[in-house]
């Protein structure tokens, strides 16, 4: 294959993950905008929140964040509690990074992993065969600018829309998400189930205990790494399953 066709390629697959992420980048500017009014709260000024936005992507660790702010606490903390909160996306840069060819270079590697969201994370680990670092790109090419000009959108509005209605733009992304878990869940019995299982847990976690000490996060994670490893254990993947390569 000439480098002519790798640049066809390449273009191909940049498409393909900017018109996948239309649905994700809609849900995130309906989200985002009541992180901005958040971010304005807070004390944040429009280019400040349009900032964090850019460069952070998460809704969980933005609103630690911005609610620290808000209660100056010091550097530190908002580090070490935005590191907690985000900390499920190291486990699923792990798993995104099988989906890797072997062959790949430790560049694609390094920013592709700056844009795992748990919506791009969706798409991308739906794909069939190696993962082509440019559906990545192309993704976030749509859902990142979006993420960042809702917060804008919402900082610039204020405070002066209704709380419900705030309240109602937080739904979209749950509804997003599982739009994106659903198609697969339809195909392999064993993901449905496995969905179906970390649903009853999650809500079973609900009852844990205060004095346990743990976060919602830390919950999260700790239900993420049983589940993860007891389906890799009793279901794991056979090699013939991802030796075909997208190109």
């Amino acid at each position: 294959m000439d480098l002519l066709d790798i640049k066809k390629g390449r273009k191909k697959v940049f498409a393909e993950g900017m018109r996948d992420a239309v649905p994700i980048g809609l849900g995130y500017l309906a989200v985002s905008f009541a992180l901005g009014i958040m971010a304005k709260n807070s004390g944040l000024s429009v280019f400040q929140s349009f900032l964090a936005s850019l460069l952070c992507i998460a809704s969980a660790g933005e609103y630690a964040g911005f609610d620290l702010i808000s209660k100056n606490a010091a550097y530190l903390e908002v580090a070490i509690m935005t590191f907690v909160i985000n900390a499920r996306y190291m486990l699923m840069s792990c798993a995104l990074s099988q989906k890797f060819s072997p062959e790949e270079k430790l560049s694609h590697r390094f920013f592709s992993s700056y844009f795992v969201t748990d919506e791009i994370f969706g798409i991308t680990m739906a794909r069939d065969g190696f993962l082509n670092p440019y559906y990545i790109y192309g993704a976030a090419f749509t859902a990142v600018p979006l993420w960042a000009l809702g917060t804008v959108i919402g900082a610039l509005a204020g405070t002066w829309l209704p709380t419900s209605i705030v309240s109602a733009l937080s739904v979209a992304l749950y509804g997003m998400f599982l739009a994106i878990i659903i198609p697969p869940a339809r195909k392999n019995k064993v993901i449905s189930g496995i969905i179906i299982i970390c649903f009853v847990l999650s809500y079973a976690s609900r009852y844990v205990p205060d004095s346990w000490g743990l976060t919602d996060g830390t919950v999260t994670i700790i239900l993420t790494i049983f589940v993860s490893a007891f389906a890799a254990i009793l279901f794991p993947r056979k090699d013939d399953e991802e030796t075909e390569e997208v190109k």
